[in-house]
């Protein structure tokens, strides 16, 4: 096929260090032992965010220069996906994978502070902005004519109109008089870009956690319930449920993993990471409709109940997965580079993400 070759190689998915993975995996189980009963109302967790940033876990992959860690996105990835799978309230993707970055981009101080981030219109309205009620400080990008500006503006200098939700979680109207702010320019033309891919791909990372914690909970159900002198799991049916559970969970990792990995052997500067994290929000997107209704098909009733731990994970899956651009516009998104790059350029732009 012409230009199937491609000079830049295909980057294969790392392990997160394992010595890393082992505290997040031994903090988070211990969380999930010991966190308040299930309720409606998700509410902002002060204590485990105290805990986290005592461990130096809050700014993991923001730079030294800054105060943060300076960890890899593979690194990163991890830790959001063993929060979501714990069903964590805390800010970890907004404060630091987002927020933190922005201020390294536009040169401004990053101090201790909590932090959550958005996007306002040009008449500084900001929607679902994530635990906005609970930070200390709200980092907001907007495009100011030709130029993109960054703000880290306290709390008590905007309006905030509480909301929450799909999943329960704080989800707040966020207005800022853009005309007031004490801003910073990105000289970096593309940043409105890259504030959107980076936040799908963190969005990815979480899902793909909740998602392999949910396949956990199916399998562990289907095990030790038993109908008609047998475990659920004997029955064919079921089977089928769980293993399409599996399956999806495995592509939507997988697809994840590959972009991770590309986004941290560039440093975010591959040409091909739009296309990447495009695979990796569409296959989580399509992903998540199989998991969560196929989990709740083998759970039955005790996985609809207030105090069981499913709709903490399914719930926050379908709102995550259509945050930082819907399934349908990823698909779209992909079909518009899959059309452009045409039969020559197709099997390069798999391969690499570029045609």
């Amino acid at each position: 096929m012409t230009g199937a070759r491609s000079d830049t190689p295909l980057v294969q998915p790392a392990a997160a260090d394992p010595g890393l993975v082992a505290v997040l995996t031994e903090l988070f189980d211990d969380y999930r032992s010991t966190r308040p009963a299930p309720s409606d109302h998700v509410t902002f967790d002060p204590g485990l965010w105290a805990q986290l940033e005592g461990l130096g876990l809050t700014r993991l992959t923001a730079s030294e220069e800054s105060g943060g860690s300076g960890a890899s996105w593979i690194d990163g990835a991890a830790l959001l996906g063993l929060a979501a799978a714990a069903g964590a309230p805390v800010p970890l993707a907004e404060h630091g994978f987002l927020a933190a970055w922005l201020l390294d981009e536009a040169g401004l101080p990053n101090g201790g502070e909590l932090r959550t981030v958005c996007r306002p219109d040009p008449s500084g309205r900001a929607l679902n902005v994530t635990f906005g009620r609970d930070a200390d400080v709200i980092v907001a990008l907007w495009e100011d004519g030709q130029t993109w500006r960054v703000a880290d503006v306290p709390r008590d200098h905007v309006d905030i109109t509480p909301g929450r939700n799909l999943a329960g979680e704080p989800c707040d109207s966020v207005l800022f008089d853009l005309s007031e702010l004490e801003s910073a320019p990105v000289v970096d033309d593309a940043v409105g870009q890259q504030f959107h891919i980076r936040g799908a791909l963190a969005r990815s990372a979480q899902v793909c956690g909740a998602l392999e914690r949910v396949l956990e909970l199916a399998v562990t159900h289907a095990r030790h319930r038993e109908q008609f002198g047998r475990p659920i799991g004997s029955f064919q049916a079921v089977q089928h449920l769980v293993a399409d559970i599996a399956t999806e969970s495995s592509l939507a990792r997988a697809a994840t993993d590959t972009a991770v990995a590309r986004a941290a052997a560039s440093n975010w500067e591959d040409p091909g990471m739009l296309f990447m994290v495009g695979v990796a929000k569409s296959c989580v997107g399509h992903a998540a409709s199989v998991v969560v209704r196929n989990a709740h098909q083998v759970l039955g009733a005790i996985g609809t109940t207030l105090e069981h731990e499913l709709h903490l994970l399914t719930r926050p899956i379908l709102v995550r997965r259509s945050e930082y651009g819907s399934v349908h516009e990823w698909d779209e998104t992909l079909a518009e580079l899959a059309t452009h790059a045409g039969r020559d350029h197709l099997w390069p732009l798999i391969l690499t993400g570029r045609r």
